[in-house]
């Protein structure tokens, strides 16, 4: 049993991992500042793990707020999902998103510095390999061919942790590289909740479901897949939760870095999760095609070997089980949280 600071645990992937470390019996204390969360994910966490959760209102890139946390509770490892997270938005506003998730990874490796605690699991993204990288990514391929500044700041992200890994060898350090995450918990009472209008696929294909908007816009179906729309490694919010679980216990007991792709190493069109989604909802949906969007690449899914090898983990759920879990939990939350 550990003591995990988790950044960002009222988001999305955040509050399903720390269902799942609560359940595994970790200790958890969280560090949100709801720009992209709500107050009411903390309540859902309590009730589905039946815990308490420490919680503090900080942002990340508030050092004294960091350092108050390490002063006040004895932390091992450290799983960093804090950031901001939208690839269109991170065109318009490059300065805001780098500033954000470089300095607050700034702000928080020196807290945890400062404070002797040298576990760290962070949260990366399928961005880091680009466009010239072939399908399934593996690990070891080179990762300087971002398309956008969102995906940028998880490869300098990914980058500055590789360096403070060197500079003192008693770091553990594991980089996850998530595909796409959809789905929800099995109790309906978390799943993703954006702010404003979803930037991801599966929440927008939900408010279509629950007739929120109309259509879903479909950017591109003029690619190079089997049906013209873009092909993408979508993996449950609980596997992925799961995958967390393996990579704390991995950073507790091992020095070094290692970047480990989560996904199921299987592809799904944006029409495929349509029709899954159809056929959890038992109605169809309507949508449109729009023209591409810019960085947008026509197939990008995982080689899984390395997380199978070294966690032991490989993914559960299928494309169908996702849909039932992201209809259960809208149908329950047709407002969000």
């Amino acid at each position: 049993m550990a003591n995990i600071l988790v950044t960002g645990g009222a988001g999305f992937i955040g509050s399903h991992t720390c269902v799942e470390l609560l359940a595994s019996g970790h200790e958890v204390i969280i560090v949100d500042n709801f720009s992209n969360s709500k107050p009411e994910a903390l309540k859902r966490i309590k009730k589905i793990s039946g815990k308490d959760v420490k919680f503090y209102e900080t942002d990340i890139l508030d050092l004294d707020g960091l350092n108050k946390i390490f002063d006040e509770n004895r932390i091992d490892a450290v799983i960093h999902f804090a950031g901001l997270k939208a690839v269109g938005e991170s065109v318009q506003k490059p300065v805001e998103y780098y500033h954000n998730n470089i300095t607050g990874t700034l702000m928080l490796i020196q807290a945890m510095r400062a404070h002797d605690c040298k576990k760290i699991v962070f949260s990366s993204s399928a961005t880091v390999y680009g466009v010239d990288n072939p399908v399934p990514y593996v690990e070891t391929m080179p990762t300087h061919t971002a398309t956008n500044p969102y995906g940028y700041t998880k490869v300098m992200i990914e980058q500055i942790l590789r360096d403070v890994a060197v500079s003192d060898p008693e770091w553990s350090i594991v980089l996850l590289r998530y595909f796409n995450p959809i789905g929800s918990h099995k109790s309906g009472l978390l799943g993703e909740d954006p702010n404003g209008i979803p930037n991801n696929l599966f929440p927008y294909i939900q408010q279509v479901a629950i007739g929120k908007r109309e259509y879903l816009g479909v950017f591109g179906n003029d690619y190079d897949t089997p049906d013209g729309t873009g092909v993408r490694d979508y993996i449950h919010v609980m596997d992925l939760a799961s995958g967390h679980l393996c990579a704390v216990d991995y950073v507790l007991g091992h020095k070094g870095v290692e970047a480990v792709n989560l996904g199921t190493g299987k592809g799904s069109s944006v029409l495929d999760v349509l029709h899954a989604f159809e056929k959890a909802c038992g109605k169809k949906l309507a949508y449109k095609i729009m023209p591409r969007r810019a960085g947008d690449i026509a197939w990008c899914y995982a080689n899984t070997d390395k997380a199978k090898k070294l966690f032991g983990w490989e993914a559960k759920y299928g494309i169908d089980e996702m849909c039932t879990d992201g209809w259960n939990f809208i149908q329950k939350n047709p407002n969000g949280l």
